[in-house]
C-alpha cells in the first residue's frame, strides 16, 4: 500500500472516530441540558408560589413540585381548560403565541389554594420570563419569579433579585373579576395614594425601560388569563 494512501486511511479513520465521539458527547450533553431545563423550570413555579428555595435540594424542589403542584392548559379564547393537553406537549408556535395558555395550581390537603402562570414579554435588550401566581382570592399576588433574560447586570438584572420580587407579595391585579392596571413606578409605590399602591410596585433605579417592560408583560398576561379566573369564579 502506498504512503499516501495510507496517510489518508488513518486520516479518514480519525474523522470518523472523533465524529462519533462528538456525536455521543452532544446526545449525553443535550439528556443533562434537558434535565436541567426541566428543572429550572420547577424550581423557579415552586419559587413563585412564594417557597422559600434558598439552600433547598434538587430533590427536595423536586418532591414538592410533585406533591403539590399541578399542571393543565387553558383555551386562550374560551377560557376553558383543554382536557388532556399537556404543557411539556405545547408547540412552539402555540406558546409564542400564547393561544393556548399553561397553568399552574398549589394544593394543600388536596384543596387547590393558589394558581400561577407564565408571564412573558419584552425588556430593554431582551424577552424577559417569569411566573406569578395568585392567592386564592383570585385577585392578590402571592409571588413572582423572573429566571430568563438578557438585562444589563446590576440594572434591568435586578428583576431576579429577591428584593424586586418580593415587593409583588399581596399587590393586585384584578379587581372583581377584571384586570388591573398594574404599574412598575419610577418613585417610590409607598407614597401614592392607597388605590394605586395596592397594584404598583417600586422600579430599578436606572432600568426604566426594563420595568415598563415588566409592567406591559404583567397587563398583557393577567388580561389572557382573566377569562379563566372569571369562568371558576362563576362571573
Amino acid at each position: 500500500m502506498r504512503e499516501d494512501t495510507r496517510t489518508i486511511i488513518f486520516a479518514a479513520t480519525v474523522c470518523v472516530a472523533c465524529s462519533l465521539l462528538l456525536s455521543g458527547t452532544a446526545a449525553l450533553l443535550k439528556e443533562r441540558q434537558d434535565a436541567n431545563k426541566a428543572f429550572d423550570v420547577q424550581r423557579n413555579i415552586v419559587k413563585a408560589f412564594g417557597v422559600s428555595i434558598d439552600g433547598a435540594t434538587r430533590e427536595s424542589i423536586q418532591q414538592t413540585f410533585e406533591k403539590q403542584i399541578a399542571e393543565m392548559v387553558v383555551d386562550a379564547t374560551t377560557g376553558m381548560v383543554i382536557d388532556g393537553a399537556k404543557v411539556d406537549e405545547l408547540t412552539s408556535e402555540e406558546l409564542a403565541g400564547k393561544t393556548k395558555l399553561p397553568l399552574y395550581t398549589w394544593s394543600d390537603d388536596g384543596k387547590v389554594t393558589k394558581y400561577a402562570f407564565p408571564v412573558s414579554g419584552k425588556g430593554l435588550w431582551s424577552m424577559l420570563y417569569g411566573y406569578l401566581s395568585l392567592n386564592t382570592d383570585l385577585e392578590t399576588v402571592a409571588g413572582i419569579s423572573f429566571y430568563k433574560h438578557g438585562e444589563t447586570p446590576g440594572l434591568g438584572a435586578e428583576i431576579e433579585k429577591d428584593w424586586f420580587q418580593s415587593q409583588f407579595k399581596g399587590k393586585q391585579i384584578y379587581q372583581d373579576g377584571k384586570p388591573l392596571e398594574f404599574a412598575v413606578t419610577k418613585g417610590s409605590a409607598d407614597k401614592l395614594p392607597d388605590e394605586q399602591k395596592i397594584r404598583t410596585v417600586d422600579g430599578i433605579s436606572g432600568a426604566t425601560l426594563t420595568g415598563n417592560g415588566v409592567e406591559k408583560l404583567i397587563n398583557s398576561d393577567a388580561a389572557l388569563y382573566s377569562k379563566y379566573f372569571n369562568n371558576i369564579k362563576g362571573n
